[in-house]
């Protein structure tokens, strides 16, 4: 028996767990500076039941869509990574940042983007389309900072301006 060919939609019952996500500096930010973003998502295999027969999937990370919750969004190959992985100072620009414009509060999401495979026990077939998952949103606020020029540092002069 021949079958057919099996599209994204096609795979409905069978959900990729949602991805991890979070936001770095702890979950806060600074005006035009760069918040870094980070998700994690790995390949996954699922068996079930599909056109009434057994067969196991195989669920791919292939991209990742940052939605930055101010309009913004990115699309990236990966899921970025932390600051101290990446060997860079916090408030510096990864490939999954972003720089907010202005303070307030903002949820950002991101959706990972699968490719499939299906295996009815004859080898693995590519499923035709993409299998999305959303993570939960993560909460980011973002602050105003400011910064004088002054004479003198506050361990120089503690009554200076700021200190």
């Amino acid at each position: 028996m021949s079958l057919p060919d099996v599209t994204a939609s096609d795979l409905a019952s069978f959900a990729p767990a949602k991805p991890s996500f979070d936001a770095e500096p702890g979950g806060a930010g600074i005006v035009g500076m760069p918040t870094n973003f980070v998700a994690s998502a790995s390949t996954q295999t699922l068996t079930g039941t599909l056109f009434d027969r057994p067969v196991t999937v195989r669920f791919t990370p292939s991209a990742y869509v940052f939605s930055y919750g101010d309009g913004s969004s990115a699309r990236s190959a990966s899921g970025g990574a932390a600051w101290t992985a990446l060997g860079q100072p916090q408030f510096t620009a990864t490939p999954t940042s972003h720089a907010y414009g202005s303070r307030g509060v903002y949820v950002a999401v991101v959706s990972v983007e699968y490719v499939a495979a299906v295996d009815f026990g004859t080898g693995w077939r590519p499923v035709i389309g993409v299998v999305t998952a959303a993570g939960a949103g993560q909460r980011v606020e973002i602050f105003e900072a400011r910064t004088a020029l002054v004479d003198k540092t506050c361990a120089e002069n503690p009554s200076g301006p700021g200190c």
